[in-house]
């Protein structure tokens, strides 16, 4: 096997993994990394049936996994639950991989403004006495928190895979880049805005950003387009 293959990283889905599927079979990868926004109507091994137990697979919540409580329960709780990246460090064929599900969200941090809340204990202390003790609602869920987010910056890892983007795309978060060197991260994989591209950010990470349906190879050469 090509190392440069041994892991590939899968751009958001929504729904279709037939692209992700296809590269499998024909890269043979030790593992697979989904970056987010699944938008699953059924349990995602039942969506990846074909190439559960042919790799090991591995994955980040995006937004979209949070819309709604069949998309959430059809992720966290599938029989791939286990095998979330977020907020930690995991050795995946050999490389430490770190991972960052969610998105900022303006009501809890929306960097480079403040965070509103320290954590999820001070939001919660704060809502009305009759919804303190009640489950977090699913947007709040996905949203990025800064404590925890920071929290982060204590691990060691050699890629940051993150729904969000780093600064290197015009629509990307500058905190993201900090947090990779921080962690002394070499690249940052990540999804959401749909497009294929390599930049680089401070320390001279590289980020490869992977389009939705598309898949990547650890180097950042696109396998599938998604088209």
């Amino acid at each position: 096997m090509n190392p440069k293959n041994k892991i590939l990283f899968a751009g958001d889905p929504h729904g279709d993994f037939k692209p992700l599927i296809a590269a499998v079979h024909e890269y043979k990868p030790e593992a697979v990394v989904l970056l987010g926004d699944y938008d699953l109507e059924m349990p995602l091994e039942s969506c990846l049936q074909e190439i559960v137990g042919l790799t090991k697979i591995w994955w980040i919540a995006g937004n979209h996994d949070f819309e709604t409580p069949g998309k959430y329960k059809n992720l966290f709780h599938s029989a791939l639950a286990d095998n979330g990246l977020h907020l930690k460090v995991t050795e995946i064929a050999g490389l430490r991989i770190a991972g960052l599900g969610g998105i900022f969200l303006g009501r809890v941090w929306y960097p480079p403004q403040q965070p509103k809340w320290r954590d999820k204990q001070h939001y919660l202390y704060n809502q009305p006495i009759n919804l303190r003790h009640t489950a977090m609602s699913l947007k709040y869920k996905g949203a990025i928190w800064h404590d925890e987010f920071e929290a982060l910056k204590a691990l060691k890892a050699d890629i940051l895979v993150t729904h969000e983007a780093p600064g290197s795309h015009r629509h990307g978060f500058d905190v993201i880049g900090e947090l990779a060197a921080a962690m002394g991260v070499k690249n940052i994989f990540h999804g959401h805005l749909h497009e294929n591209y390599t930049g680089f950010v401070k320390n001279n990470i590289k980020v490869v950003g992977v389009a939705n349906r598309a898949v990547a190879d650890l180097v950042g050469n696109t396998l599938r387009n998604g088209n």
